[in-house]
């Protein structure tokens, strides 16, 4: 019998995850720039598919109003922290980070329809940046993983101002999209929390 090293299994399937994550997350923002480039070209024609509250049929756009923004200042805005905090979330498993995003823009989506005011529009993936934030920030403390606080404090010291985007101070800004974004993250890290670890078995080769 021979034993296989554990320690260099786990450090590859550490690399694997991280360069799925880091895959999956340049793609997603690469599919933000497409959409926005797509709706410029076409005379803003993606922008009814934001959300207008409180119209029945408007909750058919609470996923896709995720993907769409108003201008290229606006996607430009959640790039970087998307790409930043969706490979952070990511890397620990791609199936439990969509199940994670799919709950924060469903919520911060219906949270937007209840309660935006009457006649906006709203759309962008700051919703998800918010989502991602809390559910970061709460994850470790939730699954009990001393590597996920450290990376959660260490969102806090990268982003932890954007907290003061949940607040109503800026015209023209949905403060309810980024309150119930966040709310979404919070939820999801409990709703997705990962099960007591199993015991480590030493891999055999016969």
């Amino acid at each position: 019998m021979v034993y296989g090293s554990a320690a260099g299994a786990s450090r590859s399937s550490r690399a694997s995850r991280a360069m799925s994550a880091g895959v999956l997350m340049a793609s997603w923002v690469a599919l933000l720039w497409v959409l926005e480039a797509v709706d410029v070209a076409t005379g803003n024609s993606l922008d009814p598919y934001g959300i207008s509250p409180r119209e029945t049929e408007e909750l058919a756009d609470v996923v896709p109003a995720a993907f769409l923004h108003f201008g290229w200042d606006h996607v430009a805005a959640n790039s970087l922290p998307l790409l930043v905090l969706g490979f952070l979330a990511a890397v620990r498993g791609i199936g439990r980070f969509l199940a994670v995003c799919l709950t924060i823009i469903v919520v911060s989506g219906l949270g937007v329809w209840l309660t935006a005011p009457e006649n906006s529009l709203t759309a962008g993936a700051s919703g998800v940046v918010f989502g991602l934030f809390g559910y970061l920030l709460v994850r470790g403390f939730v699954d009990r993983d001393a590597l996920d606080i450290t990376v959660g404090i260490t969102v806090v010291l990268l982003y932890g101002s954007i907290l003061w985007g949940v607040l109503p101070t800026a015209q023209g800004v949905s403060w309810q999209g980024h309150l119930f974004g966040l709310i979404g993250g919070v939820l999801a890290a409990f709703w997705f929390r990962r099960s007591a670890p199993a015991a480590r078995v030493r891999r055999q080769i016969p």
